[in-house]
């Protein structure tokens, strides 16, 4: 922190690495092998959406993207009961890579055209054969992953929670703040 900062009693925010949502592979590999939880083949993006023709252009601009490859997933956008949008990636459950490259491209494009003050987190989801989920959870503003383990409409799985933590803490950033573990009810995939 600068001497103007201390002044002001502002910080810097912290900078933005959209590059850590291609560490997931490699965490997914992790979470397979020691808890038995795979990748559910979906990803959203959720953010504010702006208004105007420039945000809704970027967003057709950004789905296009997202299926002009040749084996495109499937995109579709939702709106939660909270106003915020999600778009969501649905493609084969083992291109765990492929998945994050769609969501890295999804932020990237609405960071470069401005609108990355309404981005809010991407979720990547994960289930186990006793039906268990979670999403591993990538905080846009903070730079850290934190896991979202949904147990019913208003409760959680908390001692899921931490075990993806301590599991991934050498292979992610994760958020140490647990009051910035948001719970995003009723994220696609979960």
């Amino acid at each position: 922190m600068g001497l103007w900062e201390a002044l002001r009693g502002r910080t810097r925010p912290k900078a933005n690495d959209l590059d850590a949502l291609f560490l997931v592979p490699s965490a997914a590999v992790t979470l397979q092998t020691a808890l038995g939880f795979e990748p559910t083949g979906t990803g959203s993006v959720c953010y504010r959406a702006a208004t105007g023709a420039a945000f809704a252009q970027t967003q057709q601009d950004v789905v296009a993207l997202v299926r002009d490859d040749a084996e495109a997933p499937e995109v579709r956008v939702t709106e939660d009961d909270f106003g915020f949008t999600w778009l969501v990636v649905s493609g084969d459950k083992a291109d765990v890579a492929g998945l994050c490259t769609d969501l890295h491209a999804v932020n990237t494009t609405l960071e470069l055209n401005g609108f990355d003050s309404g981005l809010l987190c991407s979720v990547v989801p994960f289930a186990n054969a006793s039906g268990q989920r979670f999403g591993l959870t990538y905080l846009y503003k903070q730079g850290t992953f934190y896991p979202f383990a949904p147990t019913g409409e208003q409760s959680r799985d908390t001692l899921l929670e931490l075990s993806v933590r301590d599991l991934l803490g050498a292979e992610l950033p994760m958020e140490p703040d647990l009051q910035r573990w948001l719970a995003v009810w009723k994220a696609p995939g979960l």
